[in-house]
């Protein structure tokens, strides 16, 4: 007699796998907003679900952020596939930096687990199997196209979007898009030949300095 198939391999009844969707759409939201100090129930009640339904389908808070990091990490591989399509290389490798950017500087949470949070570390290790490839190829033609330096490498791209990502999360408050001046910064750097630099959007104002300063201080903004 054969035994009872595990629940994790059956699929989900299609009530349940609805059920799973609502919650993964409702926490990103809820994340997205304020940060992974959202509880479970703030997310059931986000979702009109029943905090036992969220829990059935996550039984704790780091699985559920898991989940949603796994699906960030599709969206961010999908991205560099987009851009490693484009004609141009430059112009690819700059719209997936733009790009990736935008979306840790728009989702509090995501924000959270690369900065901040224990969250997702054995995923970072798992995602770095899919986003490495493609972007390994992404700065490879920019260069053999001589738009890049040669000295750049693959591995200085996840660096770039920490620093992007860390001014974001410090000056969202009162200059949200403030991380766009210093891509630019760092663009002209990575250009293996350029005879003008580019227009830079406003310098921060010493209020922006002082809020950035303290955000970084409380790990908040």
């Amino acid at each position: 007699m054969k035994g009872k198939e595990p629940e994790a391999c059956r699929p989900l009844r299609a009530d349940a796998a609805r059920n799973r969707e609502r919650i993964l759409v409702a926490a990103g939201e809820v994340f997205a907003e304020r940060g992974l100090d959202a509880t479970l129930d703030d997310i059931a009640h986000h979702a009109g679900l029943g905090v036992g339904t969220v829990y059935r389908r996550f039984p704790s808070k780091g699985e559920l952020i898991e989940a949603l990091f796994e699906q960030a990490v599709q969206e961010v591989v999908a991205l560099a596939e987009q851009a490693e399509a484009m004609a141009d290389s430059w112009e690819g490798l700059v719209w997936f930096l733009e790009r990736a950017t935008e979306m840790q500087s728009e989702d509090l949470g995501l924000r959270d687990v690369v900065l901040h949070s224990g969250y997702g570390r054995e995923r970072v290790a798992l995602a770095r199997g899919s986003i490495v490839p493609v972007v390994t190829r992404l700065v490879e033609r920019a260069q053999q196209e001589g738009h890049l330096r040669q000295d750049f490498v693959p591995t200085d791209v996840p660096i770039i979007e920490l620093m992007l990502s860390s001014v974001s999360a410090y000056s969202s408050s009162v200059a949200p898009e403030l991380w766009r001046r210093y891509l630019g910064i760092v663009l002209d750097g990575l250009a293996a030949e350029r005879s003008e630099t580019r227009a830079l959007p406003p310098g921060p104002s010493t209020e922006v300095i002082e809020v950035a300063m303290s955000c970084h201080k409380f790990r908040r903004c």
